[in-house]
């Protein structure tokens, strides 16, 4: 077996305590959302031109180190699970995001990271926010905040099922 696939093995059979928490709705619509992410972060929106390399490179691995930070600093004053997904963590989540999204500088970058968190979620089966799927993964944690993407067709295919 190559290391490529010791690596997805690994990566996939890392969800967490319970397994998959997304059906097949949801890993299919974190993989194309996670694409489409990727490319408007690599490529931009119209007129299309190239994200350089350096902020490529933050947003695969420079936002991903500073969530991870950010968890391991917050696990380091508690162990309780962060559980912050009502409205207003939410409703915080999403301004973030749009913030991010709407200043040109940040924007590729930020696409980068969420297409790349969204991609990974689909691969362990992550129902959480992507925003914590590296450092949840990394971290071996299960903390959760506010996500509007994809929370609802989690609930629709839990219903369903």
């Amino acid at each position: 077996m190559d290391e490529a696939s010791k690596t997805i093995r690994v990566m996939a059979s890392a969800s967490g305590p319970t397994g998959r928490s997304i059906g097949r709705t949801g890993t299919f619509a974190r993989i194309v959302v996670g694409l489409a992410f990727l490319e408007l972060g690599v490529l931009g929106l119209p007129p299309l031109h190239l994200l350089p390399w350096w902020q490529i490179l933050i947003g695969f691995l420079g936002l991903p180190a500073v969530a991870t930070g950010i968890q391991l600093a917050r696990s380091a004053l508690t162990t309780e699970r962060l559980r912050q997904t009502g409205g207003a963590a939410t409703m915080i989540n999403c301004l973030v995001l749009t913030g991010l999204l709407i200043v040109p500088a940040t924007r590729g970058i930020t696409f980068i990271f969420l297409g790349e968190a969204m991609l990974l979620a689909a691969l362990r089966g992550y129902a959480g926010c992507e925003t914590l799927a590296f450092s949840n993964w990394l971290l071996r944690r299960d903390d959760q905040i506010g996500c509007i993407l994809f929370t609802p067709i989690d609930h629709l295919e839990r219903q369903s099922q």
